[in-house]
């Protein structure tokens, strides 16, 4: 299935819809300023679209923007209104997402770049209370932005509400999910089960079953039939990526992962990672590990100990083998799909989770 022909056409159609978007979506940036009514006088106003600009523009894996489009290819192949503003709105509540955990997790960096928190903290040192306002605002705006993109799509009015309400019910589920993760932190000690609901409420939902939703929408099918069957896929793509993410804040380069790692240690998250390492530690390096957990000032070489106790104990190898087994999962749920929609689509969902796991076993 996964040979080198099907991985390069897949790869050939990410490329493609990452570029095409990514046009579309500077695009759009260029002309928001005209249709905001900012106060003229401001200074403040248009930095935060330059913020949020800068941010959503600086990298990303657009995975949401491909899984859209290739929702609308399970049906046909004509290219379809109202797939360009899904796209946006999909991205856009994706910045007022990490917009809202830099500041959770009180993080400098994100995509190789500061935070949008931490610009303005850089802007205005004096004054942390308006940091923080400000980083809250762009954080909201971002998230109507993606609402009134929708609005403006020149589609049906049945299809432009019917788009609004899966954003709108995912924008909530995600708070949840947002919720949920911060309980999940205060637990001490998640089980598995908690995890996998914390990473289908904040992950899974609004990266992999709206996208797909909306998309097979646009393209006149009605996703109702198929919730259960989209959702299993969605949670089975969100956990192994959401595992992935984890993995690499651990045992990754800050270069490819595109923030310091350590980050999730420093900031005290219960993680798959830090679950998997605890799992493997006693005495005194658990208790290390336990020091560690939500000290900012935690230093390289604490982490760099935790990533020796990780791969002594074989925390990695598990973390690897399930990321692995996830997207095995996710490939034989979305073949499954054969019956309903053409069978080239099919395939490139059953190749995307495999090739993303086998991106661990790449080179930066």
């Amino acid at each position: 299935m996964n040979d080198t022909a099907t991985i390069a056409r897949t790869l050939e159609r990410i490329s493609g819809h990452r570029s095409r978007f990514d046009a579309r979506f500077e695009q759009y940036f260029d002309t928001l300023g005209q249709r905001l009514d900012a106060p003229l006088p401001s200074r403040f106003a248009p930095r935060c679209l330059e913020l949020l600009r800068e941010l959503s523009t600086r990298g990303g894996k657009r995975l949401r923007v491909v899984l859209l489009h290739e929702a609308a290819r399970l049906v046909t192949t004509e290219e379809l209104p109202g797939l360009a503003e899904a796209g946006l709105s999909l991205e856009l509540l994706q910045t007022h997402g990490l917009v809202h955990d830099d500041i959770i997790d009180d993080a400098p960096l994100r995509r190789g770049g500061p935070s949008t928190y931490y610009a303005y903290r850089q802007e205005l040192p004096g004054d942390l209370s308006a940091a923080l306002g400000l980083a809250v605002l762009a954080g909201d705006l971002a998230a109507f932005l993606s609402m009134q993109v929708l609005l403006e799509a020149e589609v049906s009015a049945e299809l432009r509400q019917a788009l609004l309400a899966v954003q709108i019910r995912t924008a909530a589920e995600t708070v949840v999910g947002q919720i949920a993760d911060l309980e999940r932190d205060a637990l001490g000690s998640p089980d598995e089960e908690f995890l996998h609901a914390v990473t289908d409420f904040k992950s899974a939902r609004y990266s992999v079953l709206a996208p797909l939703t909306m998309g097979l929408l646009a393209a006149g099918e009605d996703p109702a039939p198929h919730r259960d069957r989209l959702h299993r896929y969605a949670r089975l793509v969100g956990v192994g990526e959401q595992m992935r993410d984890d993995y690499l804040d651990l045992f990754g380069e800050s270069a490819r992962v595109g923030k310091s790692t350590g980050a999730d240690i420093r900031s005290g998250r219960r993680t798959y990672a830090v679950n998997a390492v605890l799992a493997c530690a006693s005495g005194s390096d658990a208790a290390l590990v336990e020091a560690a957990l939500g000290d900012p000032g935690c230093s390289d070489a604490t982490i760099g100990r935790i990533r020796e106790i990780a791969r002594a104990g074989g925390a990695d190898r598990r973390l690897r083998a399930e990321i692995r087994r996830y997207a095995r999962e996710a490939s034989d749920e979305a073949a499954s799909w054969a019956p309903y929609w053409r069978a080239e689509a099919v395939g490139f969902f059953r190749t995307l989770p495999l090739w993303s796991a086998d991106q661990l076993d790449r080179p930066a």
